[in-house]
C-alpha cells in the first residue's frame, strides 16, 4: 500500500511589492496552525514519511514546522519545483517516481489549486476545497508509485483547521 499525505501551506503574509509571492513568509497565525494541525496530524500516524516541498518559503515553513512536531528530520525536506505554483497529475506522478518506491509514505507541501485539485481527482468519492494548512491523507492499493490512477485513491482522513479549533 502506498500513502500520500496533501498539506496546503498555512496562511501567508499579505503579498506585498517588496517581496515576491515566491518568498512570502507564514503569517503568526499562519505558524501557530501549523504546529497544531501538525499535532494533529501526529495523533493519526506514526509511519514516518518522506517530505517533499514546493521551494516558496511559506510551503518550506510548513513543511519544517510539520517535521519539527512530528520528529523527522528537516534536513532531508525535498525540495520539487515542480510543486510550485502547482502540478496535475503528470507532474505528481513524476514527482513520486522521483522519490522512489521504497517510500511508501509521501507527504506533500503546496499550493492551491493543484492541493485542491489532485486529492479530488485521485479519491473515489472527490474531495472539498483544500482550506489553508489543510491536511488529507489518500491510500492506495498499489506496490509501486507508476500503478496511480484517477479515482483510485482511498480517503483515510481530511483535517481542516476549522475543525480542529
Amino acid at each position: 500500500m502506498k500513502r500520500i499525505i496533501f498539506v496546503r501551506h498555512a496562511k501567508a503574509e499579505v503579498q506585498n511589492s517588496s517581496i515576491s509571492d515566491f518568498e512570502r513568509s507564514l503569517a503568526l497565525k499562519g505558524k501557530y496552525m501549523a504546529s497544531l494541525m501538525a499535532s494533529k496530524l501526529k495523533e493519526r500516524t506514526d509511519q514516518e514519511a518522506t517530505v517533499i516541498s514546493s521551494p516558496a518559503f511559506r510551503a518550506i515553513e510548513t513543511a519544517m514546522i510539520f517535521c519539527k512536531v512530528l520528529g523527522y528530520d528537516t534536513g532531508k525536506i525535498i525540495m520539487n519545483e515542480n510543486l510550485y505554483p502547482g502540478t496535475g497529475l503528470k507532474g505528481l506522478k513524476a514527482i513520486l517516481q522521483e522519490a522512489g518506491d521504497d517510500a511508501d509514505t509521501i507527504m506533500l507541501f503546496g499550493h492551491n489549486p493543484a492541493f485542491s485539485d489532485l486529492p479530488d481527482t485521485l479519491c473515489k468519492h472527490g474531495c472539498d476545497i483544500m482550506p489553508k494548512c489543510g491536511v488529507i491523507s489518500i491510500s492506495f492499493k498499489i506496490q509501486t508509485w507508476s500503478e496511480i490512477k484517477q479515482k483510485t485513491g482511498k480517503t483515510e482522513y481530511y483535517l481542516k483547521p476549522e475543525k480542529v479549533l
